[in-house]
């Protein structure tokens, strides 16, 4: 997974970094191949962002999420990720790959 962090009128800490890396391998153990992870972090007056956007397939999924601390909207962004990536993975499974059937040959 190559993971990008930077951040928007926030100094991006080692520990920041490593917090968002260790959450963000909840999201890489549901892929076998490379990842592009861009992680956006900022500050709005009280508001702390974090937004995400990776590209599993050539597909842009992104997420955003906002709380009074940084490490909890960390925490949300990463839970709505692996939402969207469970989705979109059930979303691109062949539910009509059983027994049918046309597939065995017996129709007729």
């Amino acid at each position: 997974m190559r993971l990008e962090v930077s951040g928007h009128q926030i100094d991006i800490t080692p520990a920041l970094k490593d917090f968002v890396t260790a959450k963000l391998e909840r999201i890489s153990r549901h892929f076998d191949h490379h990842l592009d992870v861009r992680v956006l972090l900022s500050v709005d007056k009280l508001q702390h962002k974090a937004e995400a956007t990776f590209t599993p397939r050539g597909k842009a999924l992104h997420a955003e999420a906002e709380a009074a601390d940084m490490y909890a909207a960390i925490d949300l962004l990463v839970d709505k990720l692996d939402r969207i990536v469970l989705k979109e993975k059930e979303r691109i499974t062949d539910h009509h790959r059983g027994e049918s059937a046309v597939r065995s040959g017996s129709f007729g």
